[in-house]
């Protein structure tokens, strides 16, 4: 903090298991990262290599260097996963993921359908060697899972060694627990926070709309991701109150006499 101010939400120091910003690089280069690190790396718990850039996109190696030097996570995304498990080559993913000497993994089926019992046969397996992401939702339009289906799903990939489910919205905020409009299925949001646990999922929030709407929700220590490179310093702000949508989250009940009508 470059300032000291009263009400301002105390957040946990990294590494966290809570308040969890997970960004998506979608391609940045070296220098790239290298900046955001500079201005954002301590308000970021977890990189994500967005969809499968991991393949082609250059310089991972340096930038998961980059990244974990300065205490962030990266990890190939869920989609990486489908890549290699359509073509039958799991254990080439996970060779993969131990010759890059990254400690965390995603494990998704959401452009793909994946049998329940061998995405959960994946998630052991894969948990014994990494800290696993496991992804409930689908991508496709169209497809939506019902509630039941959201919790049974995100309760048994706990079960099966997940260490936190991640709740699908896509990088748009179009799909999953948000609606075509952007807007939150609040229904099915409030289900998983009661019967799973917020502290369980990272809920993908790529819009600052969701994200303040999280905030209000459930506090500074929220898990957001999906969060655009640009966005971590902004979000940081959303969680401290330091924004005019979160502005009187944190603040005593007298102070709302100055709201604007």
């Amino acid at each position: 903090m470059n300032f000291e101010l009263p009400f301002i939400p105390v957040r946990e120091t990294k590494p966290r298991e809570k308040g969890l910003t997970m960004m998506m690089d979608k391609g940045l280069s070296i220098r790239e990262a290298e900046d955001f690190c500079e201005s954002s790396g301590d308000f970021t718990d977890l990189v994500k290599f967005g969809f499968g850039t991991a393949v082609f996109s250059k310089g991972i190696r340096e930038k998961i260097r980059i990244y974990t030097s300065a205490g962030i996570q990266p990890y190939f995304g869920g989609t990486f996963f489908e890549i290699f498990y359509i073509r039958g080559m799991f254990d080439a993913f996970r060779r993969l993921v131990d010759d890059y000497h990254l400690e965390v993994a995603e494990i998704s089926d959401g452009s793909i359908k994946i049998p329940v019992e061998d995405k959960l046969r994946h998630i052991e397996v894969l948990s014994k060697q990494v800290k696993v992401l496991s992804e409930v939702g689908s991508k496709v339009a169209g497809v939506e899972l019902s509630d039941e289906k959201w919790l049974s799903s995100m309760d048994q990939e706990l079960k099966a060694g997940a260490w936190k489910v991640i709740a699908e919205a896509r990088e748009s905020g179009t799909a999953g627990i948000f609606n075509s409009d952007c807007s939150a299925n609040k229904g099915l949001i409030e289900l998983i926070i009661e019967k799973i646990g917020p502290e369980k999922v990272l809920w993908e929030a790529p819009n600052k709309p969701q994200q303040a709407w999280f905030i209000k929700l459930l506090g500074a220590d929220v898990n957001l991701g999906n969060i655009a490179t640009h966005e971590v310093v902004a979000l940081e702000a959303l969680r401290l109150g330091l924004r005019g949508d979160t502005f009187f989250e944190f603040l005593p009940k007298s102070f709302h006499s100055f709201k604007q009508i």
